[in-house]
C-alpha cells in the first residue's frame, strides 16, 4: 500500500497567552514564535516519523521552501509538492496556560489546486493505495470522487468542518478520522455512541475513528468497536495532537498491524506531542513512542 497525503502546508504564528482573548478584548502575548504546520504537513511528518513512506502533494508559495525541506528531512517524498505564485498558507494560534488553543486559518497556496493537478498526482497511484485528505485544501470533493473511482482507500479527516465537507459524497470515504464536533455535524448526534450508530447507518461500509480528547478514542468497523484510553501527561501545546494521532494510526494500518495496536500507537504519540511546543516540531518518532513509559 502506497500512502498519498494530499494536504495543506502552513506557517504557524503561535502566541502564548495567559487566557484566550475574548471578543472586543485586547491582551498582551507572553511570547510569539513561528513554526511549520498545516494539518497536511503535520500528518505527513507523523506518518514518516512513524516509519511509513508517505508521498505529500499540495502547494507552497515562494515563501514556503523551508517547509519542503522539513518534509524531506522527516522522510516524506515531495515529488508532487508544487510551488505556486500564491503566498504559503498561514495560521494565527493562541495557546493558553493550560495548553488549549484557538486557531485562525488563511488558506493561501493550499487553495490553489486544480483538477488537472489532482489528476496528474492520482495517475501515480493504484487500487488499494491510500489517500489521506483534510479540509484545509480545495478540490477535496473531486479528490474523493477520483480516488474512489481508482479503487483507492479514502481516509478523510473532516477538519475544519464546514459546508464544503457536507457537500462531498461521503459515501465514497473508506475511513473517517474525526472528533465529536465533526461527528455531530455529519450525523446530528451528540453522544459518542449515538454518533457511531448513526455513522454505521449512513455509511455501513466505512470504518470510523472517533477521537474524544482526554477520554481517548473509539473505533468502529467490520461489526466491532474498540475503545482506546488516552495517556495522561502535562500538556503545554495541543496544536498537533490530532494530526500526530492520525499519522501514527495510518502508518500502523499501512504496515498491516491490527487496529488495537494502531490506536495505541496513535494515543501514545499524541500524548508525547502535547508535552512539546509547536506543530511538526512536537511530533515524536516511532522509536521515541516505543521507548517512552506512559500511564493511561
Amino acid at each position: 500500500m502506497k500512502v498519498l497525503n494530499f494536504g495543506s502546508l502552513n506557517i504557524d504564528h503561535v502566541f502564548q497567552v495567559a487566557e484566550i482573548v475574548r471578543p472586543g478584548q485586547t491582551i498582551d502575548s507572553l511570547s510569539v514564535e513561528n513554526f511549520p504546520g498545516g494539518k497536511g504537513m503535520n500528518q505527513s511528518v507523523a506518518i514518516a516519523r512513524a516509519g511509513c513512506r508517505v508521498y505529500h502533494a499540495g502547494n507552497i508559495g515562494p515563501d514556503g521552501q523551508e517547509l519542503r525541506g522539513l518534509l524531506e528531512e522527516a522522510g516524506a517524498d515531495c515529488t508532487w509538492l508544487r510551488t505556486v505564485e500564491v503566498g504559503t498558507g498561514s495560521t494565527f494560534i493562541q495557546v493558553d496556560s493550560n495548553g488549549q488553543n484557538c486557531i485562525v486559518l488563511n488558506g493561501g497556496a493550499n487553495r490553489a489546486n486544480s483538477r488537472e493537478y489532482c489528476d496528474e498526482v492520482l495517475a501515480n497511484f493504484d487500487a488499494g493505495d491510500l489517500i489521506l485528505l483534510q479540509n484545509e485544501i480545495n478540490c477535496v470533493d473531486y479528490l474523493i470522487e477520483k480516488a474512489h473511482e481508482k479503487g483507492m482507500v479514502v481516509a478523510l479527516n473532516p477538519s475544519p468542518m464546514n459546508e464544503k465537507v457536507l457537500a462531498c459524497d461521503l459515501s465514497r470515504v473508506s475511513l473517517f478520522i474525526m472528533n465529536e464536533d465533526e461527528g455531530m455535524s455529519i450525523t446530528g448526534e451528540q453522544e459518542p455512541e449515538e454518533i457511531l450508530a448513526a455513522m454505521a447507518e449512513k455509511f455501513p461500509e466505512a470504518q470510523v475513528v472517533l477521537t474524544l480528547g482526554s477520554k481517548g478514542s473509539l473505533y468502529q468497523g467490520g461489526g466491532r468497536r474498540i475503545r482506546q484510553k488516552a495517556y495522561h501527561v502535562k500538556a503545554v501545546d495541543t496544536t498537533a495532537a490530532g494530526d500526530t494521532f492520525t499519522g501514527f494510526l495510518l502508518a500502523g494500518m499501512a504496515r498491516g498491524e491490527n487496529m488495537a495496536a494502531c490506536l495505541d500507537d496513535g494515543a501514545r504519540a499524541s500524548a508525547i506531542a502535547v508535552t512539546r511546543m509547536g506543530a511538526t516540531s512536537s511530533i515524536p518518532t516511532l522509536e521515541e513512542v516505543r521507548a517512552t513509559a506512559l500511564e493511561a
